[in-house]
C-alpha cells in the first residue's frame, strides 16, 4: 500500500489546510487504496507549542500589521537570484522532519505550505532523502521560503508563476499549471440567464480576518435589494452577535465543513466580499462568482491582492464604511451585465491559461511514477 504525506503547517484553518484536505480527497478519488496522511510539522515537533504558536502568530498579524507586513516582504519576498538559507528553520525542524520521513516511509510528500518544502528541499540537497516531493503552491505568488532545486514536480497557479520558476531553473516538464486546487465536490457554475431584483452577497472573513465584519455589517441599512449572508467561521461570538442583531437583510452563518454545503452556498449567491485569500478566491473564480476584496491581511494576502487586481479578478471594494458607497459599488456592478461579463472573460481568461485541469489525474500519474 502506498503512502503519501500532505504538509501543512500550524493548525490554522488556513488555505493550507484546504488545500491538503482538498488533494488527500481528489487522490481517493482516483486511488482510494492509497494512505494519504496530513502531518503538521510544528505539531510533530514540538507539541503542545504549537497552540501557542498560532495564537502568537495571529495575534502579531492583528496588533502589528504594518511591522508584520514589513518582516514578511523583507524576509521571503525580496527578489534575489540564489537560494537564500533560513537556519533558523534548519536548526528548529531539519531533525523532525528527517525523523517524520523515516518513520512513515512515505512514497511521496506534497507540501502545501513553504516551511516544510525548503526543510525537505535542504534535506534533498544532502541526499539525507530521497523520497519525491511535491510542492502545491497555494497563494497568487511564490515566496523565497519554498524549497526549489531539489523539489520534484510544481503544481502552480498560473503560467507566470511557472515562468519565474523555469527562470530559476526548474525543468519545465516538473511544472504544472493547475490553479490552487479547489476541492472535487466543488462545481462549475451556469452563467445566470436573468439578473435578479433581489440580490444575494456572501461575506466571508476566513480564519484570520473575522474582526474586520462587526464593522462591516454596521454599515449595512436596514432597507435595500441586497440580502448578506455572513460566514462567520468558527468565531462563535460574532455568530451570537450577528443573530442578536436581527437585521432584517443579514443572515449569519456558522462554521460550515461540508463541502457539498459550500458549494450550493454559492449556488445561491451573486457576488461574494472576502479577503482575498488563495482558496476562496481560487473557488470563486471557479464558479464565476463576482469578487469583492473588502480587506487583506497583511504579507501574503496584500501581495495576492496585487496581483488579483492586475490580473482583473477582482473588485476593491474601497469605501465599504461608508455604507451607501458599498451598497452603490456592489449594487452597479452586480446589476450589470457588461460589468459582470467582464469579471467573467477575465475568469474565463484565467483558466484558459491553467493546463492541467484534472488534479486527481495528475496526481495518479505522479504517484504511478514512484
Amino acid at each position: 500500500m502506498k503512502k503519501i504525506l500532505v504538509m501543512p503547517f500550524l493548525s490554522i484553518s488556513t488555505g493550507h489546510h484546504q488545500v491538503a484536505e482538498a488533494l488527500i480527497d481528489h487522490i481517493h478519488g482516483v486511488m482510494p487504496s492509497v494512505q494519504c496522511k496530513k502531518v503538521d510539522i510544528l505539531q510533530y515537533s514540538y507539541g503542545r507549542m504549537e497552540s501557542a504558536v498560532s495564537q502568537i502568530y495571529i495575534k502579531w498579524i492583528h496588533s502589528f500589521p504594518n511591522f508584520y507586513n514589513w518582516i514578511y516582504r523583507m524576509s521571503v519576498y525580496q527578489p534575489t537570484r540564489q537560494p537564500q538559507r533560513y537556519r533558523i528553520y534548519e536548526w528548529l525542524f531539519q531533525y523532525f522532519v528527517e525523523k517524520l520521513v523515516r518513520e512513515e516511509q512515505p512514497h511521496m510528500i506534497i507540501c502545501t505550505h513553504a516551511l516544510p518544502s525548503y526543510i525537505l528541499n535542504r534535506l534533498k540537497t544532502r541526499r539525507i532523502i530521497s523520497v519525491p516531493v511535491i510542492n502545491v503552491y497555494t497563494d497568487f505568488f511564490i515566496n523565497n521560503l519554498w524549497g526549489c532545486g531539489n523539489i520534484d514536480y510544481h503544481f502552480v497557479p498560473n503560467k507566470d508563476l511557472k515562468q519565474s520558476l523555469v527562470q530559476k531553473g526548474v525543468p519545465e516538464e516538473r511544472i504544472f499549471v493547475t490553479g490552487i486546487p479547489i476541492h472535487p465536490k466543488i462545481t462549475e457554475n451556469q452563467e445566470k440567464s436573468v439578473f435578479s431584483s433581489q440580490m444575494t452577497v456572501l461575506i466571508s472573513g476566513g480564519s484570520l480576518g473575522a474582526g474586520v465584519i462587526p464593522s462591516l455589517v454596521r454599515q449595512i441599512g436596514k432597507k435595500g435589494n441586497i440580502h448578506y449572508k455572513v460566514l462567520c467561521g468558527k468565531n462563535k461570538h460574532l455568530h451570537e452577535y450577528l443573530i442578536n442583531l436581527k437585521h432584517p437583510r443579514i443572515t449569519p452563518l456558522p462554521y460550515i465543513t461540508s463541502r457539498e454545503e459550500m458549494d450550493e452556498l454559492y449556488n445561491q449567491i451573486d457576488g461574494i466580499i472576502t479577503k482575498p485569500g488563495g482558496v476562496t478566491v481560487s473557488e470563486c473564480l471557479y464558479k464565476r462568482i463576482p469578487i469583492f476584496v473588502y480587506h487583506a491581511l497583511p504579507g501574503q494576502e496584500k501581495i495576492n491582492l496585487q496581483s488579483l487586481k492586475q490580473q482583473g479578478l477582482i473588485v476593491q471594494a474601497d469605501h465599504w464604511k461608508h455604507e451607501a458607497s458599498m451598497e452603490e459599488q456592489l449594487g452597479s456592478i452586480l446589476s450589470s451585465r457588461e460589468q459582470c461579463d467582464g469579471l467573467r472573460r477575465n475568469a474565463d481568461h484565467y483558466y484558459d491559461t491553467i493546463t492541467n485541469r484534472n488534479i486527481s489525474l495528475l496526481l495518479q500519474s505522479i504517484c504511478q511514477l514512484h
